[in-house]
């Protein structure tokens, strides 16, 4: 997986000017972070391996389904909602797509998560999405 969007980012960036270390240029970054991905999944690959043991898991269906589609009313509630709300349903639903879902843990990972999006995406990052729509 890790290989895989890291050969993605560098296949989406080839055309993007590269630059130099010291005046990179917008697909320095995207290419440097895909080899780096790359690397990591074929290490993380090799030791797999080695270790030559039998993968058990088991495949949840429910978050075969939720997940896609809590991402997707995520993308569709951002520009109607705004980005609280669109994220306290991201999070909950992320929680109901597991097998322990506990309201506790939950609307602490929720606010959580909320107040740490907020700081990077829109104070930090300074991306223009409204809190909350309408306010």
């Amino acid at each position: 997986m890790f290989f895989l969007i890291g050969a993605a980012a560098v296949f989406v960036a080839r055309d993007y000017p590269f630059g130099r270390l010291l005046r990179m240029g917008s697909g320095f970054f995207p290419t440097l972070l895909g080899v780096i991905l790359m690397l990591f999944g074929i290490y993380i690959m090799l030791k797999g391996l080695r270790r030559n043991e039998k993968i058990r898991g088991n495949w949840s269906g429910r978050a075969l389904i939720v997940l896609p589609l809590i991402t997707v009313l995520f993308g569709f509630l951002v520009d109607r909602a705004g980005f609280i709300p669109a994220l306290a349903v991201l999070a909950f639903g992320s929680a109901a797509a597991g097998n322990e879902f506990k309201w506790g843990e939950v609307l602490l990972m929720t606010a959580f998560m909320t107040v740490l999006s907020v700081t990077v995406f829109i104070w930090g990052l300074g991306l223009p999405y409204p809190l909350i729509k309408g306010f």
